[in-house]
């Protein structure tokens, strides 16, 4: 966050190199409004009920397929995104006829290569050095490569194997893009973000059919195993402060899990129709100022000014539900009376936000070069810590409000009233400095990655039972920001 004009939120370039470069995709270029979710439902994801019983990731017993790709090895690693191409190649096979009345023709070129190791010419760049996958597509070229040396095993170990297949679904997505064009919304003068986002969207076409149990090499479930896909589009998206408009922006996370989640509810149709218009209505953070750009150093969650800050803010957010407004209190996150949670608590009988300011801390911290937001040891950013604040503050709001404060729908409530606090924040006028916290650049994608977290508070009753769907949970932040707290107490009474 930030106070005045200073920008204090986290630059998350800082994110390792993996990480960071999967969302570049292509080294060359490929060739309506939101529709609104009236309900959100903790037990759906979707539409498909939330399941954590089935597994996710490879089904045992099945051959591998048997793809030409160069370069390969037979590695575990090239065996999985081999298997992921094909299963795509079916899906695809029969979308395509169906949806658009075309034939899907399989990618000519398909190419393993190590990243450390000696580079491989692809649309006439090297290889070497360059973590990523990719499509490219133009100019006598049809390929899909992958690192099998960096990328891919980093993948798999901090996501698991199903991160490896979206990443590849995306990039299919690309190749879908090239072959559909002016089907699937597609010019020489396409926008990179378009491209980026309509591709997170096919993805989510795909997923949805592996979710269904229709894909002969993997299975995933809609509890952890789908909530890992969307932490693996929050760590594909942009950095924070590059601008959208800029030649190679894919979005920022908040921007990219709305487009997989439109495609995971939705047939590729509704993909085709994402256009510049669309996105260039709704996606955050469009435009930035010299001063937005200079994204630097973390606010404090422990410093006593800033914490006051943080009270006014809350305060001001919810002084029209006239509720008795709690007090964040520096108290080891406990409560005298009934169950307490960490980092941040809040205390019914005392009415009271009870803080740890040293766990506070740990989350605030921004990730070090090499490691990702959320690992142990690597923090995400200071709004992800005064997220969490603000979700036990929300509690008071709730119990004003009469609604039950230890079931499901108080987990969405504090979902969407967070949101909607963290839209309060955005600075209407930013060229007043009004001593007030104001939303930075990146905020939203702490608060995204933070929300994603399994022991997140931002949307979890009174005692941190957390919302089982991921799904869920990003739908009700994403409705508090966009609606304001209104729907939060009608939709999720």
């Amino acid at each position: 966050m930030r106070v005045h004009w200073v920008r204090l939120g986290l630059t998350l370039a800082a994110v390792a190199v993996m990480v960071a470069q999967t969302g570049g995709c292509t080294p060359k270029s490929v060739a309506g409004s939101p529709a609104a979710v009236s309900n959100i439902d903790t037990g759906d994801a979707g539409g498909l009920p939330v399941n954590n019983d089935g597994d996710s990731g490879p089904r045992k017993g099945v051959p591998d397929a048997d793809l030409k790709v160069e370069g390969t090895t037979g590695s575990a690693e090239d065996k999985l995104a081999t298997n992921a191409v094909a299963d795509l190649y079916d899906y695809w096979d029969s979308q395509l006829p169906d949806l658009f009345d075309e034939k899907f023709t399989h990618i000519q070129r398909l190419v393993s290569y190590d990243s450390k190791g000696a580079g491989v010419t692809i649309c006439g760049e090297s290889t070497a050095g360059f973590v990523n996958a990719f499509y490219c597509g133009g100019n006598g070229e049809d390929a899909i490569a992958w690192d099998r040396g960096v990328l891919l095993p980093g993948l798999t170990k901090q996501f698991g194997p199903m991160s490896v297949v979206g990443v590849l679904a995306h990039e299919m997505g690309h190749a879908v893009q090239f072959r559909l064009g002016a089907k699937s919304s597609m010019s020489q003068s396409t926008p990179t973000i378009v491209r980026e986002q309509q591709a997170d969207c096919y993805m989510g076409n795909f997923m949805r059919w592996v979710a269904e149990g229709k894909s002969k090499h993997f299975q995933l479930n809609t509890g952890k195993g789908l909530n890992d896909i969307l932490a693996t589009v929050f760590f594909i998206r942009d950095p924070a402060g590059l601008d959208s408009k800029t030649e190679g922006a894919h979005g920022l996370a908040f921007d990219r899990v709305y487009a997989f989640q439109e495609g995971f509810r939705n047939d590729p149709k509704r993909c085709a129709t994402m256009d510049a218009d669309e996105i260039d209505d709704r996606i955050e953070e469009k435009e930035r100022s010299k001063a937005d750009e200079k994204v630097g150093g973390q606010v404090d969650p422990g410093n006593k000014d800033i914490l006051g800050l943080l009270q006014e803010s809350l305060d001001e957010a919810f002084k029209d539900n006239n509720a008795e407004q709690p007090k964040i209190t520096e108290n080891g996150s406990k409560c005298e009376q009934g169950k307490s949670t960490s980092p941040a608590t809040y205390c019914s009988d005392e009415n009271i936000v009870g803080i740890d300011v040293d766990k506070l801390r740990v989350i605030a911290k921004p990730p070090a070069e090499g490691t990702e937001p959320g690992t142990k040891g690597a923090g995400i950013g200071d709004f992800a810590a005064f997220a969490e604040i603000a979700s036990r503050y929300s509690m008071a709001i709730q119990k004003q409000m009469g609604g039950s404060l230890d079931d499901d729908n108080a987990g969405l409530r504090t979902a969407c009233l967070t949101g909607a606090w963290a839209n309060f924040t955005i600075d209407k006028d930013p060229n007043t400095q009004d001593g007030k916290l104001h939303l930075a650049v990146g905020d939203l994608d702490e608060a995204m990655a933070e929300l994603l977290q399994d022991d997140s508070l931002i949307a979890a009753d009174i005692n941190g039972k957390q919302v089982e769907s991921g799904f869920a949970r990003v739908e009700a932040f994403r409705r508090g920001y966009e609606k304001g707290s209104s729907p939060c107490t009608e939709d999720f009474a």
